[in-house]
């Protein structure tokens, strides 16, 4: 089991830890409700210690990265960033990151648990380029800063960011990075805090108004606006265009991983088979359950949540193209499925 750099504080907090595929995390912190609540209309604090930084350096970083990656790596300036993936050559899923653009390396932001599988893809791509792999040079750990009101407890700099773009603020005497990006599509940052002073840097934003926030309301609100998860809902056997993550593909560079695959499906304008978002009503179906009509096998359950925002129990998961527009209804164990387009709530 992982622990975050955050673990022990917030178990002194209150937290009820739970582990979430191998990493310890706040599950909730007492009232997910009032989280949820805070997550959309306030401002939400929120442990991502299951996710994690890559550092890549070397003359011929861009331009190595600009060839596996589906974002266009080489427009970023210093201070930009950009969501993309990296694909396997039959453009499957290999890993989601989130980009950040230094004036002397590239930042990966990678979940823990896909990081070994993006770094041993990578580096047996690289031949003759100088270009190196490795961890910060300290310890780093990353928070979320969801809500509406989280801009205002960072400064007019991090405020004024547009989506994607990053710079440095001090939070509790701390220098931290504050990126412009959401776990949830929403008004949000991740921030780059040194592990070191990660319980300063917490305690801090709590004092002036974030509410922390457990993974039972993210994963709500996750799955009301459709984000897939790694591991969850894509994996190495997904397709790119069967999930809902066109920002982080690029559809007007040149050559990267798994390109030729994706330009081919976008020019026949359909897969067969898609995430989509699902509402269940009756015993919660676990994650893998097969989805089915009328007897028939037509797809599978990815992830279950309760969506706060609904009022119900929520999830998403693979149906083939006959059945997945809104409102047609599937069987997903003992619970009945029904499919309805994002954002549910």
């Amino acid at each position: 089991m992982v622990d975050t750099a955050l673990h022990r504080h917030l178990a002194a907090c209150g937290a009820v830890l739970a582990d979430d595929r191998g990493v310890e995390l706040p599950r909730h912190f007492g009232d997910p409700a009032a989280e949820y609540a805070a997550l959309r209309e306030q401002a939400a604090l929120l442990d991502l210690g299951f996710r994690t930084l890559i550092r890549v350096v070397g003359a011929d970083r861009v331009a190595f990265l600009q060839g596996m990656l589906t974002a266009d790596v080489a427009a970023l300036a210093p201070g930009g960033g950009c969501p993309a993936l990296l694909l396997t050559i039959q453009g499957r899923v290999t890993a989601d990151v989130r980009v950040a653009a230094l004036a002397d390396a590239l930042l990966l932001d990678v979940d823990v648990r896909a990081r070994d599988a993006l770094v041993a893809a990578l580096e047996k791509l690289i031949i003759a380029d100088d270009v190196t792999l490795e961890p910060p040079a300290e310890p780093v750990t990353l928070l979320g800063l969801e809500g509406p009101a989280a801009a205002q407890l960072l400064g007019p700099d991090a405020a004024a960011l547009p989506a994607w773009a990053h710079t440095t603020t001090a939070i509790a005497g701390v220098t931290v990075r504050a990126l412009r990006a959401s776990e949830v599509r929403g008004p949000g940052f991740v921030l780059h805090v040194p592990a070191a002073a990660a319980t300063e840097v917490w305690s801090a934003l709590a004092t002036a108004g974030a509410r922390p926030c457990g993974m039972e309301a993210l994963e709500g609100r996750r799955i009301e606006v459709g984000v897939p998860r790694i591991g969850l809902d894509m994996d190495g056997s997904t397709l790119a265009l069967e999930v809902p993550v066109e920002d982080a593909i690029s559809q007007t560079k040149g050559c990267y991983l798994g390109q030729e695959v994706v330009a081919r499906g976008t020019a026949r304008g359909h897969v067969n088979r898609r995430l989509v978002g699902l509402v269940f009503a009756g015993a919660p179906p676990a994650p893998g359950v097969p989805l089915l009509h009328e007897g028939k096998t037509v797809g599978r359950v990815t992830s279950v949540a309760h969506a706060f925002g609904l009022g119900a129990l929520a999830g998403m998961g693979f149906v083939r193209r006959e059945h997945w527009e809104p409102g047609a209804v599937l069987a997903a164990g003992s619970a009945t499925a029904r499919v309805a387009g994002w954002p549910l709530a």
